[in-house]
């Protein structure tokens, strides 16, 4: 997929709010690196830096648009690219911070577990994912994609998988945590009018479904979506328009 942090910080104080309530869980942390996994265009790891300000931080992320902009953003931190499916840490963790990337991986579990691993004693994994794939926004995605004027684009191409169920991430943590929470927040967020849905699903989940059409298919996909989205988002009293918005938070202390 191609990102556009520019794209993605259109909306930064709605997409830095869960990564602020997912840092204010975060324990008091033994000695070790930090890494912010995912970080994006640096948003995340602004939050861990200041909180956590005598540590050495290292933002990872796949994306050279996005590390490019970190870099910009943060000019003494350290910053590098990386494939967080396999990724390992160059020195032992007492903080591995992921807001909203690893739902896009489907094997995450295993991820979660080997990561647990790499945290010293006490240090702690803190994970926030999207948990939207039922909302009206996501299923008209993937019902767009079933249409016969897009559907030939999508032929043998997987979608993001659904997350688990809470009890699956504790079953499979709890044995190496000495703490473990997980809780779902469902974030409501005002936007200006349904085009703003639009604006915001083209920096994340509309990324994979516009990726891989050609620029006139894509202006057709674009303008049904629209359609669709004034229909099932209609404007409150005042004009603007309402985002329901789950997510999934993680937070395990290793034993």
């Amino acid at each position: 997929m191609a990102w556009s942090a520019e794209q993605y910080m259109k909306f930064e104080d709605e997409r830095t709010w869960p990564a602020r309530d997912l840092l204010g869980h975060v324990p008091n942390l033994p000695e070790g690196a930090l890494y912010d996994l995912g970080c994006g265009p640096g948003n995340s790891t602004e939050l861990v830096q200041d909180r956590f300000p005598a540590y050495l931080l290292t933002g990872v992320d796949a994306d050279e648009n996005m590390l490019a902009a970190a870099r910009k953003r943060m000019t003494h931190t350290r910053f590098e690219k990386g494939d967080l499916a396999r990724w390992t840490p160059r020195e032992p963790a007492a903080l591995f911070f992921a807001n909203a990337v690893f739902h896009w991986l489907p094997d995450h579990l295993d991820v979660f577990d080997r990561l647990m691993d790499d945290l010293v004693p006490g240090g702690t994994l803190a994970v926030q994912m999207p948990d939207n794939l039922d909302e009206p926004a996501h299923a008209l995605m993937r019902e767009l994609a079933d249409d016969r004027r897009f559907c030939e684009f999508y032929v043998n191409r997987g979608r993001r998988n659904a997350l688990a169920a809470p009890a699956v991430y504790l079953d499979r943590l709890a044995p190496k945590s000495i703490k473990i929470d997980v809780w779902h927040t469902i974030y409501y967020h005002r936007l200006a009018d349904a085009e703003a849905i639009v604006e915001w699903v083209k920096g994340t989940g509309l990324r994979p479904y516009l990726d891989v059409l050609p620029p006139d298919v894509r202006e057709a996909y674009l303008a049904a979506y629209l359609r669709r989205i004034r229909e099932v988002y209609p404007p409150l009293a005042d004009g603007h328009v309402l985002l329901k918005f789950p997510r999934l938070f993680l937070v395990a202390v290793r034993r």
